[in-house]
């Protein structure tokens, strides 16, 4: 009875349930040897996983699932971003984890494999590992002639919403593997697109698109079930403040909400006034959010049990919201209320090396740190930066907008 009325409300078709719904496409199955790519994330419109799904159907369907590759944060979403996970089995078929330092499946696991499938669901920000993770599987079936299925799935962002640097191709890494702007706007499927378009020419690409996603859509609008992607992206709405609060996070001065309960809906410490950063925030105008006084207690983490204020960010309109600007901005105004705590954090970001090189990557481009260390009100500069990228990746990515999300 559940899964009837989850189906019910589901405004959008999956790619996973087009695969095993519709004719044109569960044909690509048969006789396929298939490594699957997949983690808790991916469910269908009767939230069962694509794993799940795709294991009961195989032998009648005439195909065998030979692997289950996990990204980070492991098979089941459980693992924080500096655990481990071990290679498992389900059955008999063996899951091998690409959290930590292996990021890419070996010959050996890819032995037999005549296609892989890709179903995570992503959130919508190039620093999150899942497309890094798409990307590099993309070159290894390349590498080994294997044919490569992508199954789309919403940008919980929505399909408009570009925003952030373009990642400099000295900064590549897995927190931006191609250049592209850090909230891009696109799914998983049009990203595929890309890359084999501008980076992998060789990759046997298809996808599949959903039924019933616009651009204009939100998680929220899609009627679909959020199931956390990971630890701290607990709830559908998490992916909009991930990029606000996530880059100022890595600098280590102001707790963004993770060790509480609001994991980057907030920025605080105990040594800012919430009522004085509010107001200030609020002044500058920027669009599509709010800020307001927020006072909390971290379980765990940075300032564990210390009583800190600060301000919870109330996104008031998602088609006009800017994440990587709005944080700029509470950086802008830390550096402009508290001078003195923003230069010590400065000065350690610019004496240890790996975490500047971090910094680099997280923003794509060395220019943002010169320009946060130089200018006073540095807001206004990186904004422009921001526009300017923005404007020249709308253009670009035309061409790989999936059509039917129009509208």
């Amino acid at each position: 009875m559940v899964s009837l009325s989850v189906q019910a409300q589901s405004r959008v078709t999956l790619g996973i349930d087009r695969l095993l719904m519709e004719e044109e496409f569960s044909i690509l199955l048969k006789n396929k040897q298939i490594g699957l790519i997949t983690n808790q994330s991916a469910i269908n419109c009767q939230l069962k996983t694509t794993a799940e799904l795709l294991m009961d159907v195989a032998k009648r369907e005439g195909f065998e699932i030979k692997a289950i590759f996990a990204p980070e944060h492991g098979f089941y979403g459980d693992v924080y971003a500096n655990g481990a996970e071990q290679d498992r089995k389900i059955g008999s078929i063996p899951v091998f984890s690409l959290h930590g330092t292996r990021r890419r499946p070996t010959a050996v696991e890819l032995e037999g494999i005549n296609l892989l499938i890709f179903d995570i669901q992503d959130i919508g920000s190039r620093s999150y590992s899942y497309i890094s993770t798409l990307f590099t599987f993309m070159e290894e079936a390349a590498k080994y002639k294997i044919d490569f299925l992508v199954l789309d799935r919403p940008n919980p962002l929505g399909g408009n919403l570009i925003d952030g640097l373009i990642v400099e191709k000295k900064w590549s890494s897995f927190f931006g593997y191609i250049d592209i702007p850090y909230c891009h706007g696109m799914t998983v499927a049009e990203l595929a697109e890309l890359f084999k378009a501008e980076y992998q020419e060789d990759c046997s690409l298809r996808v599949i698109p959903m039924k019933g996603w616009t651009r204009t859509m939100t998680f929220q609008d899609t009627g679909l079930v959020w199931i956390p992607t990971s630890p701290q992206i607990p709830e559908m709405d998490t992916p909009f403040f991930y990029p606000v609060t996530g880059i100022l996070g890595h600098l280590s001065f102001a707790s963004i909400g993770i060790g509480y309960t609001l994991p980057f809906k907030i920025v605080g410490a105990p040594w800012i006034e919430g009522e004085k950063f509010a107001k200030e925030m609020n002044q500058l105008g920027l669009p599509g959010v709010s800020f307001h006084p927020f006072y909390f207690r971290p379980f765990f983490g940075m300032y564990k049990q210390k009583p800190c204020q600060g301000v919870k960010i109330a996104i008031l309109n998602p088609q006009e919201f800017l994440p990587i600007t709005t944080g700029y901005a509470l950086m802008g105004m830390i550096k402009s209320l508290y001078p003195g705590r923003f230069q010590a954090v400065l000065e350690d970001l610019m004496a240890n090396v790996n975490k500047q090189a971090t910094f680099h990557k997280l923003n794509g481009k060395e220019e943002v740190l010169k320009i946060i260390a130089q200018e006073k009100y540095f807001i206004w500069k990186l904004k422009a930066l921001c526009n300017q990228d923005r404007d020249n990746f709308a253009k670009r990515r035309k061409k790989y907008l999936i059509a039917s999300y129009a509208g």
